[in-house]
């Protein structure tokens, strides 16, 4: 795998982002991203209730499924990572560095999500810890009518990051009022085109909708093109079956072109034993490139 080590990494942090990035994909470029913010994104509705594990209601949940399932990064907020990092040294992790509620609704008041820690605190917390943070990652909302703010963050957090050799990924959801339907293919290309210009390293988006019985995994090929050498991650969205979700993952990556995944209900909500199966089957397909049904005999 070449890695293209973009212009405002310093030359003295070159071979640092370059073995993160290595890390982070394994080798082969594509990223098995576990999702751990929604504790903040969606409140607890995703932790506890019916059809989800008793073990999800402790927040080490996550970190136990971290530390022993197949993963590239795992992504959270530092304050659970100072909180729990000292019993998960090993784990590769991802700084989110923004989140919000969704108690206040679009349709209520355009969303900014602002930014809760900077980068120079990450690498200060780094330092001190010895942890294995190899990442931070930022959350847009193009079309808010806040997007000025939230576009000057991501993109000084990008070239922070960079400055000290960390690897990024930009989540970009396309909401607000003035957005009529935020599922759009022709939109989510544009949001990763957007990320592209920020320069990050990776887009994580939602997997569009389809309404006219196009081809989805098709359509989602212009977000790939759209963004370039800035790699695409699709959303995992609500728990699914197993099955139709491994596809739905096979296609994104081998159809459309996708780079990876950014998946966290459809892992944390299953129990420790099945949670780490179905990390260890994204991984397979996404990492090593195995068929959906190689993937399944994890189960």
């Amino acid at each position: 795998m070449e890695i293209k080590v973009p212009l405002d990494v310093p030359k003295n942090k070159r071979i640092e982002y370059t073995k993160n990035y290595e890390e982070m994909t394994h080798g082969v470029g594509r990223l098995m991203l576990f999702a751990g913010d929604q504790k903040v994104e969606h409140l607890n509705k995703d932790f506890y209730g019916k059809g989800i594990s008793i073990d999800d209601a402790d927040p080490e949940h996550l970190f136990k499924i971290a530390s022993k399932a197949k993963i590239g990064v795992f992504a959270t907020q530092l304050g659970l990572i100072a909180r729990y990092g000292m019993d998960y040294m090993e784990v590769p992790y991802l700084v989110k560095l923004n989140s919000k509620t969704n108690i206040v609704k679009t349709d209520q008041m355009d969303p900014f999500s602002n930014q809760w820690i900077d980068v120079d605190q990450v690498v200060k917390f780094k330092k001190e810890t010895g942890l294995k943070i190899l990442a931070v990652g930022y959350t847009i909302y193009p079309g808010s009518k806040y997007e000025g703010d939230i576009l000057r963050q991501a993109a000084q957090i990008v070239y922070k990051a960079h400055e000290n050799g960390l690897v990024t990924v930009i989540w970009a959801y396309p909401r607000g009022i003035s957005v009529t339907d935020e599922l759009d293919p022709h939109l989510v290309a544009g949001a990763t085109g957007i990320v592209a210009t920020l320069g990050s390293d990776f887009a994580k988006v939602n997997y569009p909708e389809v309404k006219d019985g196009g081809n989805i995994a098709e359509l989602f090929k212009e977000a790939v093109m759209a963004a370039g050498r800035t790699k695409v991650l699709c959303a995992g969205g609500p728990s699914i079956d197993i099955k139709a979700f491994l596809q739905r993952l096979h296609d994104q990556i081998f159809i459309s072109g996708a780079s990876g995944n950014a998946t966290g209900r459809n892992i944390h909500q299953k129990s420790l034993d099945e949670a780490i199966k179905m990390c260890n089957a994204i991984y397979d397909i996404t990492v090593e490139g195995k068929s959906v049904d190689e993937a399944m005999k994890e189960f």
